[in-house]
């Protein structure tokens, strides 16, 4: 089976996709000097909340955001931890201008345990950063935009995953779909139950808009 492809779809995203736009030029911004921020050696020591708003690095939070000049994920940007979370170190909203840690980041060794925080929690800003500058146009999640974000938050060798030791979960892939046109095989957990198309075909037939033609087709497995 091949490898999973970027999907386009025809409607606006929910906070489920928010790791799922496809890519279309962002306004040009003015990268801040190289030196602006950088991941401190040594970490604060510091006491998080297990579950609930992360005060500390929300104050954090907001400063990033107004020294990148954006006002607006400032007014609304929140930070907290998720005890549900399961396999994920973190997860960014950018409807919502949230961020979401899993609370067993606390349980790594100490020696690198502020730092993988800390971390994470850059890793995911850099997420609403990048939403924040596109102004409402669609971009990768992990593509030129996010990265100009992570070199201005001090991280310039950020990784797009997180290579931390969770258990991961298992879970079958039942629904099987094919694009009419290219034949690219995509799986699915889920049945999808909007419109969505193929963005190989959207992005090189039809500059990169939702078309029909390549709506994807659910396979049949006898």
């Amino acid at each position: 089976m091949s490898e999973q492809l970027e999907l386009f779809e025809s409607s606006s995203l929910t906070s489920e996709d928010h790791h799922a736009a496809p890519l279309t030029s962002a306004p040009a911004v003015r990268p801040l000097p190289e030196a602006s921020f950088r991941l401190p050696t040594r970490v604060p020591k510091v006491v998080h909340p297990r579950s609930g708003p992360d005060r500390f690095l929300i104050r954090i939070a907001v400063f990033y955001a107004m020294e990148l000049e954006l006002p607006k994920l400032a007014e609304r940007v929140s930070v907290s931890w998720n005890s549900r979370m399961r396999t994920a170190a973190g997860r960014a909203f950018f409807q919502t201008d949230q961020i979401e840690l899993n609370p067993k980041l606390q349980d790594l060794p100490e020696a690198s345990r502020d730092r993988e925080i800390f971390g994470t929690f850059l890793h995911e800003l850099a997420h609403l950063v990048s939403y924040a500058r596109a102004d409402g146009q669609r971009i990768l999640p992990h593509g030129p935009e996010w990265k100009q974000a992570c070199r201005d938050l001090g991280i310039p060798d950020e990784d797009r995953c997180h290579n931390l030791d969770f258990p991961s979960r298992k879970m079958k892939r039942s629904y099987t779909y094919e694009c009419p046109v290219c034949g690219s095989v995509v799986e699915r957990v889920r049945k999808i139950k909007r419109a969505v198309a193929c963005y190989d075909c959207c992005r090189t037939y039809n500059g990169g808009e939702y078309d029909n033609r390549f709506r994807l087709v659910e396979k049949v497995i006898a």
